[in-house]
């Protein structure tokens, strides 16, 4: 396994572990201060986190079979994603300064790349072999 397959399979459960201690949190000790909206919003972040916590493993996977740059790109991004989209919806349900919302597209534009840049690399892969 390459370095940067592994750090992708640390970072990947690293943030599923952040991800499943959000859920609870949030669960448990946030469901009785939070309105009901604003626990919705927190939810989707620590969904989305965890998501691309798995995407990372993807990532690391692929990394075995199409080591380029473009597929650790695809897992930096989703790392970033995650910073952006799941951390400003964390800040702005656990703090309800709402401008930190305006950071979660950017997070989502993470997301909707890395996905992209990792289905056009396999495609390309394919067409070579």
């Amino acid at each position: 396994m390459s370095t940067q397959g592994f750090v992708f399979i640390v970072l990947g459960s690293l943030f599923a572990f952040l991800s499943v201690a959000a859920g609870a949190f949030g669960a448990h000790a946030l469901k009785s201060i939070l309105d009901p909206g604003m626990l919705i919003v927190y939810e989707t972040a620590a969904k989305y986190q965890m998501y691309h916590a798995l995407a990372l493993f993807v990532v690391a996977w692929q990394m075995t079979r199409l080591p380029t740059s473009r597929v650790s790109l695809a897992g930096w991004l989703f790392c970033l994603g995650i910073i952006l989209f799941s951390g400003s919806l964390y800040i702005v349900a656990g703090t309800g300064l709402k401008g930190f919302g305006a950071v979660t597209p950017l997070g989502g534009v993470a997301f909707l790349t890395g996905w992209a840049i990792l289905g056009w690399t396999a495609c390309r892969q394919k067409a070579a072999s």
